[in-house]
């Protein structure tokens, strides 16, 4: 990819270059986007405004900040962003062929065969093999006060996952599986990307071998299938046409969409447990509605029941997008806010950021889930203003399902537990890959 200049326009041009600045020698932006990403955002914004170009994990890189920027990227008029292109950087090499790097006709021929996994039908049958194994995992939880959330909630929505998408426990090999998945998804911001012995980029490439082999050798048995695991469903798929999925397709798709079911619902889960740790309000509130449907278990029917557990989800995605930033590269000329773009530029821009402008969002920082309600519904201020699950064609394919599995998990949660943290108590984030919990979320566990 050639090197792209921000500092000229082409002749003739009104539109202005963008401004920006490429940060300390070497290293760029990088640590201080990983250490504070709202204040490096906060202070690039009010200093170069919607667009500004800097270095970061040793590239050229052009952020694109607010919902205007989110709508012109998302929304991807003219198909001037490349999905691959620019997610190919970060996680190509781990998660290549999955629906989120693919572009254009292609992606859209994709994801028409992979809604079948979707389907309402079919979501219903993945919130019935969800119950049980809930409720067998919670019930391995033990009251205590020092309870670490993170590690718990992950084992659980690795299970679940396992179960839902496989349809088959991974027994001894649960352990090597997990680290594989933990170490394709941070090999993706490793500092030093080439293969070296011992690095997070050397432990990506090695994990996503691992994920590969294991999903390949259970493809065959997955085609002769008729259970309604999604795997089995991903084999079997097709459209009106007869159009289906090769093995290495099905392959490519299940180590994405394994990574992001049970990756981007722990964060979730984990986010909406911490605060409502800090509101007790809130989660006495949420126990009382699903106290109410008097079942341990959800029915799918269930789900638009459950409407004060909606509206503190959409806030904990607010406060802590599971997929802080999304990168796009140009594959022609644009213009945005007034600055001219040119093919070939790596662009990212920041629901996380997005979600914490005071411009957009009174008070940002306050845990506020009745801001989602239908009286005051401050995500209507702008299209594009929260986009925890993207937009666009390549919007979240499994969002449905996403707030599935988080409801079915929290309503057996609140019936079986209490929790809270002391009130001078702030969860760490780390934010090296995705935002996760740095100290693995303590808390007051005590059983109901």
């Amino acid at each position: 990819m050639r090197n792209v200049p921000f500092s000229a326009v082409p002749s003739g041009s009104d539109l202005k270059p963008i401004p920006g600045d490429p940060g300390p020698p070497l290293i760029g932006h990088t640590l201080r986007l990983i250490r504070d990403p709202l204040g490096v955002g906060r202070e690039r914004y009010e200093r170069y405004g919607a667009i500004s170009w800097g270095n970061a994990f040793g590239m050229k890189m052009v952020s694109m900040i607010g919902p205007d920027a989110n709508e012109f990227v998302l929304r991807n008029k003219g198909d001037v962003f490349s999905n691959h292109q620019g997610w190919d950087v970060f996680i190509g090499k781990f998660f290549h062929r999955g629906i989120m790097l693919l572009d254009f006709e292609e992606h859209r021929w994709h994801r028409k065969i992979m809604q079948q996994a979707f389907k309402t039908e079919v979501l219903r049958d993945y919130n019935t093999r969800m119950g049980p194994g809930i409720e067998a995992g919670l019930a391995g939880w033990q009251p205590a006060e020092r309870f670490m959330i993170f590690p718990a909630i992950k084992q659980l929505t690795l299970d679940l996952a396992t179960d839902v998408f496989m349809g088959q426990k991974l027994g001894s090999e649960a352990n090597s599986i997990n680290t594989a998945f933990i170490d394709t998804v941070r090999a993706g911001t490793a500092l030093l990307r080439f293969n070296m012995p011992g690095g997070r980029w050397a432990k990506g490439l090695r994990g996503r071998r691992v994920l590969e082999d294991f999903f390949r050798r259970e493809v065959p048995a997955k085609r002769r299938s008729n259970e309604a695991d999604l795997f089995s469903v991903l084999c079997r798929a097709e459209t009106e046409e007869g159009e289906s999925f090769t093995d290495d397709d099905v392959v490519n798709h299940m180590i994405f969409l394994m990574m992001a079911a049970h990756d981007t619902t722990t964060i979730t889960l984990s986010n909406m447990i911490y605060w409502l740790a800090r509101h007790p309000d809130w989660q006495a509130r949420i126990r009382d509605e699903s106290l109410a449907l008097g079942k341990t278990q959800l029915d799918y029917d269930d789900l638009g029941k459950l409407h004060s557990a909606g509206l503190a989800m959409k806030e904990a995605l607010r406060l802590c997008a599971p997929v802080p930033s999304v990168p796009r590269r140009t594959v022609r000329d644009c213009e945005f806010a007034g600055h001219y773009v040119p093919a070939g530029t790596l662009v990212s821009i920041s629901p996380f950021f997005t979600h914490a402008m005071p411009e957009y969002w009174p008070d940002p920082e306050t845990f506020d889930p009745e801001r989602f309600a239908e009286d005051r519904r401050e995500d209507k201020v702008h299209p594009y203003a929260w986009v925890p699950f993207g937009g666009g064609a390549h919007k979240c394919i499994g969002l449905h399902f996403a707030e599935l599995q988080v409801k079915a998990v929290l309503h057996q949660l609140v019936l079986g537990f209490e929790w809270d943290v002391d009130p001078a108590y702030r969860m760490p984030l780390d934010m090296t890959s995705l935002p996760v919990p740095k100290d693995d979320l303590p808390v007051r566990l005590r059983r109901r």
